[in-house]
């Protein structure tokens, strides 16, 4: 099955929800920010000059990812990516992944971070394979689950 990647619209607002949720509360907690962000993405992400990413598998969205921005001019944050438990395993992950890398390049960004924790091994590995590199985590880092912080410049 063809997974075609499309951009954020309203209506989608649930299945971005859900798909969080679930993943959140399958490897860790739900914090407020969490739950603030996911409850009102146009708010929290849209509104401020971020984007949103649906994978969509005929008619259903199976896995959604989000670009926020941050501080530092020309980086975007990538967070939010899940994958819909009965889809996982068909690298659907991957496609977000990359479609966000090629949009940060076609946006002309300098990079893309994340924030991720060291227990999803699986995930750190993909990073590192898509081309990102380990930097220092401030202290002040806003998930209680990151203890990861990584960055793909472009170049």
């Amino acid at each position: 099955m063809e997974i075609k990647i499309i951009h954020y619209k309203a209506e989608y607002d649930k299945s971005f929800y859900d798909l969080n949720i679930e993943w959140l509360k399958t490897y860790f907690d739900v914090e407020p920010i969490d739950e603030a962000v996911l409850s009102n993405p146009s708010k929290y992400i849209i509104d401020k000059g971020g984007y949103i990413f649906f994978a969509k598998k005929i008619d259903k969205i199976v896995g959604t990812v989000a670009l926020m921005p941050t501080r530092e001019e020309g980086i975007l944050e990538l967070t939010k990516m899940a994958v819909s438990p009965e889809e996982r395993g068909q690298k659907i992950g991957q496609q977000l992944l990359q479609y966000c890398i090629d949009f940060g390049k076609q946006q002309n960004l300098k990079g893309l971070l994340l924030y991720s924790s060291t227990k999803l091994e699986n995930a750190i590995h993909l990073y590192r394979k898509y081309g990102f590199k380990e930097v220092d985590l401030e202290p002040d880092v806003i998930y209680k689950r990151s203890d990861i912080k990584m960055l793909l410049t472009y170049s």
